[in-house]
């Protein structure tokens, strides 16, 4: 382990030569890698100036046993030996995970799109649920949340509802959450008291910068068209909405929550290249998840991954068979533990695959 971090070291001290470099400033997307590089590797820097302070300690207090002189000291050696040995187990897992080869994509804000989908109206209201249980858990931890389009379910909730979400490392933890979600319970329009089972999907894509994805302008219909509000009625004359479509992929993102047509546009066009650039990075997570036979983030939009169980009180992920019986808190935003959890699954698949590297 020493010499691997030996290496981390060297190219800690590399970086930090090269992110002063002016070339380096001058180019965005090099400085940008770099920082965050540079961020990354002073945490495993900062374990391993720990790990080499214990062994040093445990190689003085030995000297300090051999010697025997002083008896006093002798004790509080044998003391400091035993902390240094209870501690480095415990450090040297530390160390293997931040060892392991973070996500690019990880450090990226994200956009979440979130569609009703079996159940009808009470698929509307779940999904309404599962925006409100997302913001919730954003502004616990202090990212920021912008709306970009929505459509509202007729008895509330949405049919489907697209929102940016900025801040630290917000792909990395919100990749989880990709996939089927599931709800059991009884709805407010059930007159017999009978448990319903509805679904909604949730999209999770990093936000795309303008030097990851190019879009030619010439591939790119733009459409404006007046924002509507709960029912269908105009909210503002002005044609401020604005549609886009990728021709060569038929994608489309579109956005109608501002009142400016160039905010608008700003946004929609931000939707589009994460949407071209999740493309490519589905395809990869496909690949990757069957290399490490993980389920936990596969690029499966398909896959059934959690279960709301009203009657219960119960969440089920069915990825890591995690049930919890907490579901009050847990979609009034407290999903870190469940996440937490998901992050563990998913890092030690990686260790198995990085094997003896480390």
């Amino acid at each position: 382990m020493l010499d691997k971090l030996q290496i981390v070291k060297q190219r800690y001290d590399e970086v930090s030569d090269l992110i002063i470099q002016p070339d380096i400033i001058s180019d965005q997307k090099r400085y940008v890698q770099l920082n965050k590089e540079y961020k990354d590797l002073g945490k495993v820097v900062e374990k391993a100036n720990e790990y080499s302070g214990l062994l040093a300690n445990i190689e003085e207090a030995k000297e300090i046993i051999s010697d025997g002189s002083d008896a006093e000291m002798v004790e509080m050696a044998k003391m400091e030996i035993d902390e240094a040995k209870n501690r480095i187990p415990e450090l040297e897992d530390e160390i293997k995970f931040l060892l392991i080869p973070k996500d690019p994509e990880d450090a990226k804000n994200a956009v979440v799109e979130l569609r009703a989908g079996t159940g009808g109206d009470e698929a509307s209201i779940f999904a309404g649920d599962l925006y409100r249980m997302y913001s919730k858990y954003c502004e616990s931890k202090g990212w920021k949340v912008s709306i970009v389009d929505y459509s509202e379910g007729t008895n509330g909730g949405f049919k489907e509802i697209q929102f940016e979400v900025s801040g630290e490392d917000v792909y990395g933890t919100l990749k989880f959450e990709a996939g089927v979600h599931r709800v059991q319970r009884v709805p407010q329009t059930e007159t017999q008291g009978r448990v319903h089972t509805s679904a909604a999907t949730c999209m999770v894509f990093p936000e795309a910068e303008e030097f990851d994805v190019e879009i030619n302008p010439k591939d790119v219909r733009i459409d404006f068209f007046c924002s509507s509000g709960p029912g269908g009625q105009s909210v503002n004359t002005t044609y401020s909405a604005v549609r886009l479509t990728h021709i060569p992929t038929g994608l489309v993102a579109q956005c109608q929550d501002q009142k400016s047509q160039h905010k608008n546009k700003e946004k929609a066009f931000r939707v589009l290249r994460s949407r071209l650039y999740d493309l490519e990075l589905a395809k990869k997570q496909a690949e990757d998840a069957a290399k490490r036979g993980s389920m936990v983030t596969s690029g499966d939009r398909s896959a059934k991954i959690r279960t709301y169980n009203y009657p219960q009180g119960r969440v089920t992920d069915h990825r890591i068979g995690l049930t919890l019986y907490d579901l009050q808190n847990i979609v009034n935003g407290d999903i870190q533990k469940v996440i937490d959890e998901l992050m563990l699954a998913e890092n030690t698949s990686k260790l198995k695959e990085l094997g003896e590297t480390i």
